[in-house]
Parts: C-alpha cells; structure tokens; sequence
C-alpha cells in the first residue's frame, strides 16, 4: 500500500522565502515539514512507500531525499555521529517521485500517482499539516478494517459561523472507533458519510464536521479521477470524485482532534507551530530566552 503526498505547489503564501526553498522544506525546528509528513505516512502497518507528487520545478525536495555520502562521511569525520544519522535516515526513507506538470487541482494530483498507486487502497495526506504521534492514519486504518475495506476520510469539529470556509460532511454517526459512548461530532466518533458540500453557507450545513486532509481510499477513485471533469476553479477536484465514489460504496469519516497536528499552511500557523514544537519537546528555557532575545 502506498501513501501519496500532493506537493506541486508554489507555495504563493510564503513568497518571498519560497523564491528560492520550496515551501514543503521550511523547517519546523530541524527538520523540513515534509519529512514529517512522510514519517506520519509510513506509521499504518501495510504502508511500504511514500509517492511525492512534486513540481520539476522543486528538485530540492528530491535532493533532501536522496542519499548524501559525503556528507554523511564529513560530519561522521568530524565526531557528529548524531548528525550523520540524521541524513542518512531522510536519504534512505521509502519516497518515490512523480511529477505534475500543470497545476490543475488536488484530484488530477492525485491520480498522476495512479501507476505507483496501482491497484490498491491508499492514503492521501495533504503536505501543509502534520500529525507528530501518527495515530490519525492508523486509527483510520482501524475503522476502514471494521467496515469492509471502505473509504475513510479525517474530519473534525468547526465552529458553525466557519463552516462557510470547509468542506463540510453529511451523514449521520453510526458509533465510535473503540464502542465506547461519544457524541456525534466529539473525538472518536465514527460516521457514515453520505455527500460532502464545499464551503456551504452556515444556514446549508447539513453538519459542522470539515474534511482535514487525510484520507484513506479506495482503488475505485483512481479510476473516477481518471475521467473527472473539471469543477470548482475549472480544477479537477478529489471531493468530485469523492462525491461520485459515495453512488458506488460506502464511505466514513472518523472525528479527530484537530489540535492533535500542526498546521503550516499559512506564515502564522507555520511560526506556531515552531513554537508549539519546541515547547512539546521541553524546549521551554529556550523558547523563552529566544523570546527575550538571548543568544541561545
């Protein structure tokens, strides 16, 4: 089983920084962002490689991935054992490359890794958010198991005056990932999913549950994003061919804690979660001197 990871974009958000250093390679403490989201996709027990849907236009992401010898061989030569594990540890991860060559949605993305895909279920994981314990996808792997081998997307609870800004769910909750009692949209609550609208007005949401960028499906939406039209932003969107998976199978989604991950989509959210990283890790002392302007 694969996982796929879209990351052909331009990264406009962060311009100018990513003129130069492709945006899924900023850093959050010492490590760029994509490499923890290829460690969150390699967790679920099946999974055995990663494919990048990058941009030829971002080789560095290829090169961060790649064996450095001599780099690995200099830092060992000079007692920073620690750091050349490191290295070598990026290099060797199981990540293969495909490439997109115009940006025409999340849907055709994802379908230009169908030949590495193959005939398989496979994970989705949006590259601008981040799970540091990977229990997200394993526990989606849980309720696909329960349920035949379905499709199962992540969602998580908004605020109703925000649902305008989502891809909301319809459906109606069926039970919780471990038979313990929860409500509808808390933590744990497993649905059956049964449209999915984008961005509906607060008075149209048929729930208050939006879709946050993991995704476990299964090989049939290979073969609808192979003939989808173009919608939303004359893109060819993966929620369309959601949409039309839901005439054919059945479709959950598992409520999360959104606050489980780390958003880096966005300079405010990506600076936050430096910040959350480093206090997670009891980095505390140094976070606070740095506030204050200490050379640390």
């Amino acid at each position: 089983m694969k996982a796929v990871i879209p990351a052909a974009g331009l990264g406009t958000r962060f311009l100018p920084a990513t003129k130069a250093v492709p945006k899924e390679l900023l850093p959050v403490l010492d490590k760029p962002v994509i490499q923890y989201v290829v460690e969150e996709a390699l967790a679920p027990e099946g999974v055995d490689g990663v494919v990048i849907v990058s941009s030829r236009e971002k080789p560095e992401i290829e090169r961060h991935f790649a064996r450095d010898e001599a780099l690995e061989g200099l830092l060992e030569g000079r007692g920073k054992a620690r750091e050349a594990d490191r290295v070598r540890e990026a290099g060797t991860m199981p990540v293969s490359f495909v490439y997109q060559e115009e940006p025409l949605g999340l849907g055709h993305a994802v379908r230009c890794a169908a030949d590495e895909v193959g005939d398989e279920p496979f994970f989705v994981l949006l590259g601008d958010y981040f799970v540091p314990d990977h229990r997200m996808n394993v526990r989606m792997a849980e309720v696909s198991a329960a349920h035949g081998g379905a499709s199962v997307i992540a969602v998580a609870p908004v605020r109703p005056e925000e649902v305008s800004r989502y891809g909301i769910i319809a459906g109606s909750c069926v039970g919780s990932l471990d038979g313990a009692e929860a409500g509808d949209e808390e933590e744990g609550a497993v649905w059956r999913v049964t449209g999915l609208v984008e961005k509906p007005a607060p008075e149209d949401a048929p729930s208050h549950l939006y879709v946050v960028g993991r995704y476990l499906l299964t090989p049939r939406v290979m073969e609808l994003l192979a003939d989808q039209e173009p919608g939303a932003g004359n893109e060819i969107q993966l929620t369309d061919a959601l949409e039309r998976l839901l005439a054919e199978e059945e479709m959950y989604a598992l409520v999360v804690d959104p606050s489980d991950g780390y958003d880096t989509g966005t300079p405010v959210s990506w600076a936050a979660s430096n910040a959350r990283m480093a206090l997670a890790g009891g980095q505390v002392a140094d976070f606070r001197d740095a506030l204050m302007g200490a050379d640390v």
